[in-house]
C-alpha cells in the first residue's frame, strides 16, 4: 500500500503514485465523459437526463418538458399535487348548477349549502320541491356523473323560505300582521 493510505493501482502492474496517479484519474474521467456524450441525445446535458440541471439547446420536434403547457393541464397537476380535487368538485356543484342538473331544474331551484356530502337545495315553489324530491335519485346520479362520486351523497330539498316577521331591534311577540286586524 502506498504512503497515502489507498490503493495506487491494480495488482498486475507497477504502483502509480503522485502526479502519475492524478493524471491517470483525470484521463479515466475524461474517457467516461466522452463515452457518455456519444451515447446521449444532442442538445441535452447529462444532468438534465437525470432531472438535475436545466436543459440547453433547442427542444426539437418531439414533446419536451420545456415546451409551453396548456393551462388546464398545469392546473390539473397542481390540484392533484395539493389535494384540491374534492373542494374543486364541490365548487362545480355551485358554479355550474345549470350544467349539472339541466336548465329546467336549474331555473326552478338553487343549491344552498354542501356539508359532509349532503347538498341542501331550495326550490322556487313547494310544487317544485315535491317534484325534486321525486327526482332525487336521478339528480344524485346526474351530479355524480358530472362532478364525481361521493361528492354529494344525500339531497335535502325544501321549498321557499317563508317571510320572517321578526325583523327590527324591537319586536313584540304575537301572530304577526294578522293580529292588528281584529
Amino acid at each position: 500500500m502506498p504512503p497515502g493510505g489507498g490503493a495506487a493501482g491494480s495488482g498486475d502492474g507497477p504502483a502509480v503514485t503522485g502526479p502519475e496517479l492524478a493524471r491517470a484519474v483525470l484521463d479515466a474521467a475524461r474517457a467516461r465523459r466522452e463515452s457518455a456524450a456519444r451515447n446521449r441525445r444532442p442538445g441535452v446535458t447529462g444532468a438534465a437526463e437525470e432531472g438535475g440541471r436545466r436543459l440547453r439547446g433547442y427542444s426539437g420536434p418531439g414533446p419536451d418538458p420545456r415546451d409551453p403547457q396548456p393551462l388546464g393541464a398545469v392546473l390539473e397537476r397542481l390540484m392533484k399535487a395539493r389535494g384540491w380535487q374534492q373542494p374543486a368538485a364541490e365548487a362545480t356543484v355551485f358554479g355550474a348548477w345549470e350544467r349539472v342538473v339541466g336548465p329546467e331544474i336549474a331555473q326552478h331551484s338553487r343549491p344552498v349549502k354542501l356539508e359532509d356530502g349532503e347538498l341542501t337545495v331550495e326550490a322556487r315553489s313547494t310544487a317544485w320541491a315535491t317534484q325534486l324530491r321525486l327526482l332525487a335519485a336521478s339528480l344524485l346520479k346526474r351530479i355524480a356523473g358530472e362532478v364525481g362520486h361521493n361528492v354529494v351523497r344525500k339531497l335535502h330539498i325544501h321549498g321557499p323560505a317563508a317571510p320572517s316577521w321578526s325583523r327590527g331591534p324591537r319586536r313584540v311577540r304575537g301572530r304577526g300582521p294578522r293580529d292588528t286586524y281584529g
